[in-house]
This record gives structure tokens, sequence and C-alpha cells, in this order.
């Protein structure tokens, strides 16, 4: 009996009592809360403050609560980090620049101002208290997510301008310490910025290096998802001992990863899908646990306090985004988008409190007393309140207008798509089926069809269930990025004819196999059965051999045949190209002739234009082997071939085989046969006339003349 009163007597105390009261909330809150119109980031904080101290007092907060709060927080902004969208971040550096410097400047005056003339704190206080105002988490930064717009414009904007405006309050902060412990001279400064730059130094400069080298050599899922979270913890620790917040460290370890972790690899879906389920609903609940309401019906002066805070907040960060707005010419939703993730004030503006409550005056009173930290708490559930709505109208409007404006991207003339990936043993089936993932349309929502062959002749005991369990493996995979896979094992006579035979049945539109090396002979190179294949099949044929794992290719080089831009399969290949460097986050580099460059720019420049892009003009006529200095060994060399007797068919042919033998024996290949059938739709430029067209339009003689400096 004793020790069932212990579970049941309030506050709980029990480790795994507490544990699974807080399992059991993230559980019921998205089936309640949807059907009370309550928006699931304010339902979760409002529990968290119901159920903690100063509400019911069912629970009681330890440190487990905040360890998982704390990992919550830096998971929010390791997410931002590892979701943006690198190359557009280049074009939204201006706006972020000057968002960040509104978004701070602006609420850091209002919040000096309320302090000195309205609540009449000292000069220090309110410094410190308007480096709170300056500064915001991107608490609705989850909602941005659910809606898929994280790489929208003006969410880079925001995000961008929320490192600026925590940096800027870190700097202030660190002043108002020092001159409190009198470690503000200049060696304290040159100190900061030393341990600052090897900060930044260890971050972008040795990480990729190690980054890079662990994924070569580790494949296991579960390792890896460790090895992230290792070095984003470890970021965020090193970030506090430079004394920086660990927030920052964790959004920048975000940034490093972002080009090794594909947004729609196995590894992105595990990041947010154990972040969404378990750590961010921690942190919102760890914000609720802290809220205290009680001193606004027993207090004036709490009132008061809370008044001018949360009226002081959220009008400077109102007008430092209407302002963003204006000077960019942006939409009422992007502005909007702006002050709904600029609004909320938690974690950041709590440690800020807590510097307070650590600086004591002479006399030894706090810079910060107990008024303060209520009216801060408090001033963070609703803040959180108002940035989640905002945030969440903004996010519908942002995603009807993607939907509008992005139906092109839906591409009616690749339509057909059903990628058949070929799978033969257990050594490319990672690589394989990631590459089929990331190339293919996720708007189409199309799963892959993965085939295993087994020859007759080579059949023995058992070889159903291995066929099996090489296809459960694939399965894993594509469970994991959450895409649909239907396997099939298949007995056949001869390995190509069993592969066209399935391709024919499935109606594919492509097969993605690997390089199946053989000795003897400049075609042997893909073998005789991948030889025969290319004879039997016309639809697109991309043959792979990643001698590093795709996430970790620093480059694309492409080497594009004459007249390829005639060919009926062109922008096929390049969309699925298009795609990879998207997803992988690298840069790009056709090597193809005047033509085929413009050809491709119009595409990228239409459909892609997040994609890093260069082009070079090149003959592939006079031989592969003038690509040998330009490809290196953490690149993946594209080489889009022609079958014989096509238009972009010519000598070069015969004899690239032995080219990439000599010259590349240990580069990550890709061997494309565009598509050649009749049935194709793409002919957009597949007529020689439509070229002329395009070329002679405004944006062709742009693209020829910039084409032209290029070469």
């Amino acid at each position: 009996m004793d020790s069932i009163t212990q579970y049941i007597q309030f506050p709980i105390t029990d480790t795994t009592a507490v544990f699974t009261i807080v399992l059991g909330i993230i559980l019921l809150a998205p089936l309640i809360f949807p059907k009370l119109r309550i928006p699931h980031l304010i339902g979760m904080i409002v529990t968290g403050m119901l159920i903690g101290e100063n509400g019911f007092y069912i629970i009681e907060r330890n440190e487990g609560c905040d360890l998982f709060s704390q990992i919550g927080i830096y998971y929010i902004m390791f997410l931002a980090g590892l979701e943006m969208d690198l190359a557009d971040l280049k074009h939204s550096r201006k706006k972020g620049l000057v968002f960040g410097f509104l978004t701070a400047l602006i609420p850091f005056v209002f919040g000096y101002v309320s302090g000195m003339y309205f609540l009449h704190y000292s000069q220090m206080a309110s410094l410190l208290l308007a480096c709170i105002m300056a500064s915001h988490t991107l608490v609705a930064y989850p909602i941005v997510g659910r809606y898929g717009v994280t790489r929208h414009r003006s969410v880079q904007t925001a995000v961008f301008g929320t490192v600026f405006a925590l940096l800027f309050a870190l700097v202030v902060i660190a002043m108002i310490s020092g001159k409190f412990t009198g470690d503000d001279g200049l060696e304290f400064w040159l100190w900061f910025i030393l341990k600052f730059a090897v900060f930044q130094l260890t971050l972008f400069l040795i990480l990729p290096k190690i980054i890079r080298l662990f994924f070569k050599k580790v494949s296991d899922s579960a390792i890896q998802y460790v090895f992230v979270l290792t070095l984003m913890f470890f970021a965020a620790f090193v970030a506090d001992l430079c004394g920086l917040e660990g927030i920052l460290g964790a959004f920048l370890c975000g940034l490093v990863f972002n080009r090794f972790i594909p947004h729609s690899s196995p590894l992105m879906n595990r990041v947010e899908f154990v972040g969404n389920a378990i750590f961010i609903p921690f942190f919102l609940l760890g914000v609720g646990l802290i809220v205290d309401i009680r001193p606004l019906f027993t207090s004036t002066t709490a009132l008061v306090v809370v008044g001018v805070l949360v009226v002081a907040g959220t009008l400077s960060k109102y007008l430092a985004a209407f302002a963003s707005r204006k000077i960019f010419s942006m939409s009422s939703a992007s502005g909007l988008m702006l002050f709904g993730l600029s609004e909320a004030h938690a974690a950041g503006a709590l440690a800020m409190v807590m510097v307070g409550r650590r600086l004591l005056y002479p006399d030894g009173t706090p810079l910060m007393n107990n008024e303060v930290l209520n009216g801060v708490v408090v001033m963070i559930l609703i803040s959180c309140i108002i940035s989640s709505i905002a945030t969440e109208q903004a996010a519908k409007k942002l995603k009807l207008e993607t939907e509008d404006s992005g139906d092109k991207q839906l591409l009616p003339w690749l339509d057909d798509e059903k990628i058949l990936v070929l799978l033969k043993n257990d050594k490319n089936i990672n690589s394989l089926t990631s590459t089929a993932i990331m190339m293919r349309n996720p708007q189409l929502n199309r799963g892959l069809i993965c085939l295993n062959v087994v020859i007759e002749a080579n059949q023995k005991e058992g070889w159903l269930q291995e066929s099996k369990d090489l296809l459960s493996e694939a399965e894993k995979i594509c469970l994991a990025a959450n895409v649909k896979m239907q396997g099939q094992s298949r007995l056949a006579s001869n390995l190509s004819n069993g592969i066209v035979h399935a391709f024919h049945e499935n109606d594919a539109s492509e097969v993605i196999m690997g390089l199946h090396t053989k000795s003897g002979g400049d075609n042997s190179l893909i073998g005789t059965f991948a030889n025969q294949m290319v004879s039997h099949l016309d639809k697109q044929i991309i043959i792979v051999n990643y001698v590093l794992p795709p996430n970790a290719i620093r480059r694309i080089v492409v080497a594009v045949p004459v007249n390829a831009e005639y060919e009926s399969g062109f922008r096929r290949w390049v969309e699925r190209l298009s795609r990879l460097a998207s997803e992988i986050g690298c840069r790009i580099v056709f090597h193809a002739t005047e033509q085929a460059c413009h050809r491709i720019m119009h595409h990228i420049q239409e459909y892609h234009r997040n994609v890093r892009a260069e082009y070079k003009l090149f003959d592939m006529s006079e031989g592969i082997e003038q690509l040998a200095g330009s490809v290196n060994s953490d690149h993946l060399l594209v080489v889009v071939s022609a079958r014989t007797g096509t238009i972009s068919s010519k000598g070069h042919v015969n004899k690239m085989a032995g080219e990439l033998v000599k010259y590349f024996p240990d580069t990550s290949l890709m061997i494309i046969y565009p598509d050649q059938s009749d049935q194709s739709t793409d002919t957009t430029f597949a007529d020689p006339h439509r070229a002329e067209r395009v070329e002679n339009s405004s944006i062709g003689k742009w693209l020829s003349k910039w084409v032209s400096k290029i070469g």
C-alpha cells in the first residue's frame, strides 16, 4: 500500500511516473487540441503550466525534465540550420542582415526605454531588459516544418535574423557582465574574439572533414544518428565555453550538417521524427512548467511589469517585421511570417534573466529581481501564444501561395515517373536506393520499384529468402525516408531479359542500377548484361558506382555529348541531376556545348533556382580525359552517354569506357543513357527550330552572352 501511495501522492516525483505522464500528454495532445481548435504549440505550453508547480502541481520539475527541455530547444535551432536552403540563403543574406538589424535594434530601444522610464530600473537592468527584448527564440519553427515551407524566402530571412539578433544580444550581455566582474578591458575582448574565431574555424573547417570521413566509413543508420546528436551537443557545449549561448552552437552545427544530410534521406527523416515526437514537445512542456501567472492576480506591480514587457516586446517585433516587409516589397504573408517567428521569447530570454540574477550590486541585491523574473516568464507564455497563432496563419497563406505559383513544378512531361531500382547484392543497396529517393519528384509521391533478378542457371537453395532479405533492406531505407516501395523477386534465364521484362510489366520510366565492372575490353566497364540492356531498352538507364556515400559528395561534374539537347530524353536526365544536386546540397558543373548550356541553364532557372550550377564549354568528341584535372576524389563524375545511331552518338562513345577506366579509376561514377522512346512527351527542345526560337528570345540572347563570358 505504501508503494502505491507514493505514486498517487502529488506532486509525483518518481522518474518513471513523471516520464509516463509526459509521454501520455505528448500522445494525446495531437488528438485533443485540434478538436478544441487550440494550436498544438499553445496547448503544450498551457498543459505544462497546468501540471507544474504553478498549476495543479501534478508533477515536479526535475533534472530529467530540464535535460529533455534543453535538448528540445537545441533541436529546434539545429533543425533550423539543417533545413535551410544554403543556395537560397546567399540570395536572402541581405534581407536577413537588414531584418536581423531591425529586429534587434528596434526591440532593444523599446526595452531600454521601457526599463528606464516606465519601470524605473537602473541603467544596467534596463540594458539587460533590452537584450531580452532584442533576442527571440524560434519556438514556432515546428509549425513551419509541419506546413512544409521551411525553405520559403521569408522563413530563411527570419532564421538569419534570429541568429543576428541573438549574437547582438550576447555581445551586449558580455559587456554588462564584464562591467560587474571587472573583465571589460581590452584583454577580455581579445580573448572573447579569439575564442569565437577558434569556435568558427572548428565548426566550418575541421568538423566537415570529420563528418565526411565518418559517413564514408560508417553506414549503420543508428550510429549515424547518434553521431549527429553527439556533434550537436558538442557544438552547443563549445559555444557555452566561448561565452555564447548553446542554441547558437546548435544552429551553426545544423548549417554544417546541411550539406551532408539530404532533405529526403532516411537520416533526415529520423532526425526530424525523434525531435518532433519527443524532444521538442518536452521543451514546450518545459516552458509551461516555469510559467506562473498567479502574481498577475495578486500584485498590481507585477501586472504593470507584464503589460509593459508584452506591449513593448510585441509592438517592437511587429514594427521590425513591418519595416522589413516594406523595404523589400514582400507579401503580407511573408511579413506575418517574419513577425510570427521573431515574436516568441523563450529559452534565450530565460537564460538572460538568470544572468541578471547572478550579477550582484555591491550591496548584494541581484541585477534582476523576482518581479522581473515573473514578468519575463509570463511574457514568454504570451509571446509564444502570439507567435504560434501568427506563424500558423502565415504558414497557411504561404503554403497556398507556393502551391498556386508552383504548378509548373509538377512537370507534366515527367508525370510517368516510375523509377525501377535493380538490386544485385547488399553492398550498394543503400547508395542505389538513396539515389532513387533523391532523384524522385516528391510532389508526385510515387513509390519505388525495387527488383532482384536471379538467373535460373545460378539458382541455389534458399534463393527466394535471400532475395526477400535483400529487398527487405531496401524497404527499411524507403520506410525511413517515408517513401513507398514495391519489392519484386524474379527468376530469369537471362539477367538483362529479366530486367527488361520487369521494366515493361511495371511500365517503369527509368532504371537505376549498379556498375558491375568486368575486366577485358573497353565495353566491359558496365558489364555484358548492362550493354544488352542499353541495346534492348530505349528508356533512361542510370548506372552508378559510388566510391563515397552520396551525402559525402562535394561536387557533381557532368560531361554532356554534342547534340544531347536534341534528344527526346534530354530534360529527364537534367531534371534527375538537378534534384540530386539539390538534395545533396553540392555544386553541379555542366561541361557541354554552348547550345546545351543554354538549354540546361534555362531548365534550372525555371524549375530549380536553388541549385548551385556552373556551365563550362566542352566538346566530348575530343575525349573525356579533358576533365581529368577537374574531378577530385570527393566528386561524382556523371557521363551522359548515347546509344549507337542516335543524334548525340559519335566516335567518342566507343572509346569513352577505356578513358574512364584509365583516367578516373577511383572516382564515383554515374553513366546515363537518355530516354529514346517515341512515347516521350519531352519535346520542348527536340525540335531544332524550337531551339532557335528560344535562343533568339531575350532570355536566350542573355544566356548566350553569359555563357560566352564563361568560355
